[in-house]
């Protein structure tokens, strides 16, 4: 039986997270393969009680598995959580976020097809957190196309399912608390010509709580990643170049 891993990152989720975890633990339940299954929920260094919460929930829940570290951003407690779903045996890992503005309804016509692909990702054709959202998604993917050469409607979408094999051959390649690692990952899946489904989600307004990450953020972010996007293209056609 596969052994599934869903991994969730949560700052300041006090408003959310009881929902989220009483959401995605039924998943959990439901494709526990041989008892091995967990939910993992990353609590990054939250300043209301989200961790606490966390604590008090999974004393029943004996499937959800909740961590805490000091704050770094919603990618590196993403990272935080795929490292922590390889080093424990995951077979598959599936990643969504705590702010419930994505369906675990949705997450079995994932799992059926998970064997014909190395990755399922979702696409949010349709988003319900406001048009500058979906403008600054869209620059990021006309930015993957003129550095990598890599086309995609959604590369950062957290709702993806990926084999745990690929996901440790390309978290590798990231810095330990790289900011941006759903986009890169998408990004080396495509590339390197990994077999990939990408899937139509709903995509809800988040359901509660304030959004830490802001469209002057965003700017900043963005601005940083152009130089970094610069180094991954280096290092990709070095590897290219030896092989």
């Amino acid at each position: 039986m596969d052994r599934l891993y869903i991994v969730i990152p949560a700052y300041n989720e006090s408003d959310n997270i009881k929902k989220t975890i009483e959401d995605w633990y039924p998943v959990v339940e439901k494709y526990n393969g041989g008892d091995r299954s967990r939910l993992v929920i990353v609590n990054d260094g939250s300043k209301d009680n989200t961790y606490e919460i966390m604590q008090e929930m999974a004393k029943d829940r004996p499937l959800f598995i909740p961590l805490t570290k000091p704050n770094g951003g919603h990618g590196s407690a993403v990272l935080y959580g795929y490292r922590y779903a390889v080093l424990h045996g995951a077979d598959y890992v599936f990643q969504t976020d705590s702010d419930g503005q994505t369906d675990p309804s949705e997450f079995h016509a994932f799992w059926k097809i998970r064997e014909r692909y190395d990755a399922v990702i979702g696409v949010r054709k349709h988003r319900g957190d406001g048009i500058q959202r979906s403008i600054v998604e869209k620059v990021v993917c006309i930015l993957l196309w003129m550095f990598f050469c890599v086309r995609v409607n959604d590369a950062n979408a957290p709702f993806r399912l990926m084999r745990a094999d690929k996901l440790k051959k390309y978290i590798k390649k990231m810095p330990k608390n790289y900011h941006l690692p759903n986009i890169m990952l998408t990004t080396f899946f495509v590339h390197y010509k990994e077999r990939v489904k990408f899937r139509e989600i709903s995509f809800k307004s988040r359901q509660g709580g304030k959004n830490s990450i802001n469209i002057k953020r965003i700017f900043r972010i963005g601005i940083q990643a152009l130089g970094e996007f610069r180094n991954f293209r280096k290092k990709m056609k070095k590897e290219s170049g030896a092989t």
